[in-house]
């Protein structure tokens, strides 16, 4: 079982930047998948950005160019660096690890954008 941690959400202004990051245990976190989805209130659960074991990234057409995922196998920590935020960027972000079907989730972590 992977536990996953997530940190850096808060409150930024439009424009500004934030870093999400992801922390596992439990696991041999090198060889799974890991993504960055995001719920916003009455909404589903979207994928923002996911990178395979091998380090192959894709993202939602709505957050290419401003966001960026990342990955540390020796610290077991992925990352999603975000720039240029724009107020529909606010919503709950979850860090997964396996895959959306079967794999594990963090708790999820807010992120409001708003002046």
């Amino acid at each position: 079982q992977v536990q996953l941690v997530e940190s850096g959400g808060g409150l930024v202004q439009p424009g500004g930047s934030l870093r999400l990051s992801c922390t596992a245990s439990g696991t041999i976190f090198s060889i799974y998948a890991m993504g960055w989805y995001r719920q916003a209130p009455g909404k589903q659960r979207d994928m923002v950005a996911t990178i395979t074991s091998g380090g192959s990234t894709n993202y939602a057409d709505s957050v290419k160019g401003r966001f960026t995922i990342s990955r540390n196998n020796a610290k077991n920590t992925a990352y999603l660096q975000m720039n240029s935020l724009k107020p529909e960027d606010t919503a709950v972000y979850y860090c997964n690890a396996g895959g959306p079907a079967k794999g594990s989730w963090g708790q999820g972590t807010q992120v409001t954008v708003s002046s």
